[in-house]
């Protein structure tokens, strides 16, 4: 069964850093790139980063930029999202996507992110 799954979240004080990983599989899954994206509490969801399996190529959301790094290691299948200098305002829930080069992006169940101010 195709499936992603994050870990991660948590709670972390205004400032802090905080690391999301996000696992797919089967290991044979063809990947074509990994996202993160993000739903604050009353918003919709939204785009945060996005990474090409093949090249490594990155592109991020205006307001992470400078502050949220997502990398890949395929050997495990898996992406990373390490956010640094959180705001209470990065306080969502955060969900990880893997799109295969065959068949329909494929969500994970989600991690809670919580800044406090």
């Amino acid at each position: 069964q195709e499936q992603v799954v994050e870990s991660g979240g948590g709670l972390v004080e205004a400032g802090g850093s905080l690391r999301l990983s996000c696992v797919a599989s089967p290991r044979s899954l063809s990947i074509a790139d990994m996202a993160w994206s993000r739903q604050a509490p009353g918003k919709e969801r939204e785009f945060v980063a996005r990474i090409n399996w093949i090249s490594g190529s990155t592109n991020y959301a205006d307001d992470v930029k400078g502050r949220f790094t997502i990398s890949k290691d395929n050997a495990k299948n898996t992406v990373f999202l390490d956010m640094k200098s959180l705001k209470p305002e990065s306080t969502a829930i955060y969900y990880c996507s893997a799109k295969p080069h065959f068949g329909r992006e494929i969500w994970g169940q989600r991690t809670q992110v919580t800044v406090t101010s």
